[in-house]
Parts: C-alpha cells; sequence; structure tokens
C-alpha cells in the first residue's frame, strides 16, 4: 500500500501507547502512521469541509480514536467511541478527556505524581510529551467528546448512545480474535455491523473498517470506495450506497 497522505515517517513518540495516552493490556495499539493514513482518506471523500462528528463503534480503550482527533483536531466537532467492553469504555473515556484542558492538566498532574513517587525515566518522558501536547491544545476550542457502553452490532444501543448525532466518519477497528472478540455474533458480524450502522449515517458519511483477512467487510447497502492490506490488516473504505435514506429504514 503506497501512502498517499503519510508519505514520509513521521516522530510520533509523544503521542505513543501507555505514554499519556492510556493503553489496554494485552491489546496492542493501531499504528498511528496507518490510522492517520486512512483517516485523510475518509476526509478526502467528504464532500463538505465543515468539522465533522467522528465515532469509532469497537473502540477498546479510545487509543487511535483519541491519537486522531489529537492530529486532527481543527477537522472534528464531535468525537464518540463506545464499546461492549466497560473496561475499555473506561479507559477510552480517560484518553478522550486528554484532548481537552482540563483532562489533560489531570494527567500531568498525575504523572507529576508518579514521577516524585518513583522517578522513573519514563515518567519524566511522559511529563514531556504531555508538556507538548498541552500547547498545542491550550489554542484551540473545547472539544466535545462522549464515550458509552454498547454492542456495536445492537442497532437500537448505538442509536441510543449517539443521542441523535450523525457520524460523519467512521473509523473502527473490528475484533481479530487474537486480543478480542466479537459478543453475541452470528456468522457474519462485519456485515451485522455494518447494518446496525447505516441508519446513523448520512448519505455523505465514510465508514473505515480495519480487519484481519479472513473477514469479509461488505453489505448492500454499502458501495466499496477503496479497500487495500497493510500487513495482517485489510482496510475497506465505504459509503452508503446511492439511495440511502439514513434512518427512515433500518437494515439488518
Amino acid at each position: 500500500m503506497q501512502y498517499k497522505f503519510v508519505p514520509a515517517q513521521v516522530d510520533y513518540s509523544d503521542l505513543a501507547s501507555g505514554r499519556v495516552f492510556h493503553s489496554l493490556a494485552g491489546h496492542p495499539a493501531f499504528p498511528v502512521r496507518l490510522a492517520s493514513e486512512i483517516f485523510q482518506r475518509c476526509l478526502a471523500l467528504r464532500s463538505s469541509t465543515t468539522p465533522y462528528v467522528f465515532y469509532d463503534p469497537c473502540c477498546g480503550a479510545g487509543y487511535h480514536l483519541s491519537v486522531l482527533a489529537y492530529l486532527h483536531r481543527e477537522r472534528l466537532s464531535a468525537v464518540i467511541g463506545s464499546d461492549v467492553d466497560e473496561r475499555a469504555v473506561t479507559l477510552a473515556a480517560q484518553n478522550l478527556a486528554l484532548l481537552n484542558q482540563s483532562g489533560l492538566d489531570e494527567r500531568i498532574a498525575q504523572l507529576e505524581h508518579l514521577f516524585a513517587e518513583y522517578g522513573k525515566e519514563s515518567h519524566q518522558q511522559a511529563l514531556v510529551s504531555a508538556a507538548k501536547l498541552r500547547e498545542r491544545i491550550t489554542s484551540q476550542g473545547r472539544l466535545t467528546v462522549h464515550t458509552f457502553c454498547a454492542n456495536a452490532l445492537d442497532a437500537d444501543a448505538l442509536a441510543a448512545g449517539l443521542h441523535g448525532l450523525r457520524p460523519d466518519i467512521v473509523f473502527t477497528d473490528v475484533p481479530y480474535g487474537q486480543h478480542s472478540s466479537w459478543q453475541k455474533a452470528g456468522p457474519d458480524p462485519a456485515r451485522t455491523l455494518l447494518g446496525a450502522l447505516i441508519p446513523l449515517l448520512s448519505r455523505d458519511s465514510v465508514v473505515a473498517v480495519a480487519s484481519d483477512k479472513q473477514q469479509k467487510v461488505a453489505h448492500e447497502h454499502y458501495q466499496r470506495v477503496e479497500h487495500f492490506q497493510v500487513g495482517k490488516r485489510r482496510i475497506v473504505i465505504l459509503k452508503p450506497a446511492e439511495g440511502h435514506k439514513g434512518d427512515l429504514f433500518r437494515y439488518i
């Protein structure tokens, strides 16, 4: 896969999982460069330039959701994450809180306490990174963030958690089975996920799904715009098919 929007390697060490942003034990972090490339491909498919609602229905600890919101904050009006795992949603809420000054200040105070108590170099490095993040967001307005617990395959639960907000960009890294798995899923969970999302979208929404090679990411009410493979990941970018009428219909 050729990178279109992030052609050169960038130093993302300040955004490393487990440094300032919280990590979920046993769950590898989504590569920041790849995540940014996918997100910018989604942005390029949008017809408007107004700030967007960004949503991840399988957010886990919300790491790539938070990092992307940090990198592309000026393009966003709201950032929303949900997951079926309550423990993961708690961490996601903490990560999304770091996108605003009050949450980052609280995290800095926590890191200062850890450094004072243990004197670890990792805590000192985290404080340096946190100061850089704070400097960048200080000049920007407050970003709306929201998390909720819901099964991504349950359309009603997603609709209830979104409180009427219609996602403009959906980007999710679905369960692969090794570190996470679908819950209460049928034989084709990726298709069920797309079906649950379709009534929540506008005709201009863009959906990006990262999965393993074994899962087929397709649904008759979407058109596939792009697909490519990076290592063991397969990425599919879709848009609602012509004639999609938002929440007037619900597809199963």
